[in-house]
């Protein structure tokens, strides 16, 4: 659907960033008191006070255990230990390289299994990493072959042009969007990019300005249905899955997931096999 991007990520905790601060941050964003996450790290509560203070210095292995607690990605870990003074030890390798060989080719099977049906590669920030002929069919079906204006998933859908034209339910698509990023954010308080993505998101134009406040009772939508409208006038809907890597131990890794759409009707399969196959 949109040309892949293949930038790397920057660190997100600045090197001055103070641990203590970072704590608390996690802290708040995890709704857990200092007796809490305390109890979860095994330490006591009046170490991590000490820590989050600056008054102690914690050991690798404290981190790690409060990492472990607070649930934090595996780049957020990094920039965890980099402010306690330790080395990072998740690497980030490179889809291409010779360590990640097996995993590139897992997802390419996964990718052509999902054609006729589009499917996408997407990181952490909405950018597509890669994507199967079939979402690049039925893009071009949709905007009747305007190039895409964005490699990256929010921009497309938020951004007036060709695709967001074509999305016959954009109130309700982008509307979930946004829920997920705010989501992130809430979840990710050192994410100081996703908040720069939401906050663009909203100054695109026909944003209704009840969406510029997180409603805290409304999360994502467990399925959403994308309607697309077809040249001709018919409807191609999709379901989608996420697909991500479990226990990943390598920052690449834990940061992709991998988005495979499903027809709804047999309209939409057939239009989808047409595309495939040069009959549409």
């Amino acid at each position: 659907m949109i040309k892949p991007q293949t930038q790397s990520h920057p660190v997100i905790f600045p090197s001055n960033a103070s641990l203590g601060v970072m704590l608390r941050e996690w802290r708040a964003a995890r709704r857990l008191s200092q007796l809490d996450l305390a109890l979860d790290a095994d330490i006591s509560a009046r170490h991590l006070s000490y820590i989050e203070t600056g008054k102690a210095q914690p050991s690798r292995e404290v981190l790690m255990r409060l990492a472990d607690a607070l649930e934090m990605p595996l780049r957020e870990r990094n920039g965890l230990l980099v402010a306690g003074g330790f080395a990072p030890i998740f690497r980030e390798t490179g889809l291409g390289t010779p360590k990640l060989v097996g995993m590139k080719q897992a997802i390419e099977a996964i990718l052509a299994q999902q054609e006729p049906y589009p499917a996408f590669v997407l990181d952490r920030r909405w950018n597509i990493i890669q994507a199967n002929a079939a979402a690049a069919r039925v893009n071009d079906c949709v905007t009747r072959g305007a190039p895409a204006l964005h490699d990256n998933m929010m921009r497309q859908i938020f951004n007036p042009g060709p695709f967001r034209d074509a999305v016959a339910n954009w109130h309700e698509i982008a509307g979930d969007l946004l829920r997920h990023l705010y989501q992130e954010v809430a979840m990710n308080p050192a994410d100081r990019m996703a908040k720069a993505l939401l906050d663009e998101c909203l100054r695109y134009p026909d944003v209704p300005a009840s969406w510029r406040f997180r409603d805290l009772a409304a999360g994502p939508s467990p399925m959403v249905t994308t309607m697309l409208h077809h040249p001709d006038g018919r409807l191609l809907q999709f379901f989608s899955t996420i697909t991500s890597f479990a226990t990943p131990y390598d920052v690449t890794l834990d940061e992709l997931r991998i988005e495979c759409c499903f027809p709804l009707d047999e309209n939409t399969a057939a239009i989808c096999r047409d595309l495939r196959d040069g009959k549409a």
